[in-house]
């Protein structure tokens, strides 16, 4: 059974840093595009990064440049998402997700395979 597991959220204050893990029982998890995307109380789901399955090639949304990092260790099936100078606008549940192709996508849609997410809240 396909499945991704993330962990690492939390309550943290503004300026903090929390980072994310997703470990995937994919048999393929080293040929996908494995993705972060988040989702606030009464919005939709938005993309935050991806990462090709080199590990080489990322990216980001705008929202996050700069301050998020992702990367991946095909070796343990796991995908990280550092999040460094947190804001409050960054609380939200935090979704980790494949993608069964080569090429990028930051609509939900493009995405096989869900987490059942963390929740991270960052206080002012």
């Amino acid at each position: 059974q396909v499945q991704l597991v993330e962990s690492g959220g939390g309550l943290v204050q503004a300026g903090d840093s929390l980072r994310l893990s997703c470990v995937a029982s994919l048999r393929t998890f080293s040929s996908n595009i494995m993705g972060w995307f988040r989702q606030a109380p009464g919005k939709e789901r938005e993309f935050v990064a991806a990462i090709a399955w080199s590990g080489d090639d990322t990216t980001y949304a705008d929202s996050v440049k700069g301050r998020f990092t992702i990367s991946r260790d095909n070796a343990k099936n796991t995908v990280y998402l550092q999040m460094n100078s947190l804001k409050p606008a960054d609380t939200a549940v935090y979704y980790c997700a494949a993608r069964a192709s080569i090429y990028w996508s930051g609509n939900p849609g493009g995405y096989d395979t869900w987490g059942q997410g963390t929740q991270v809240t960052v206080s002012s």
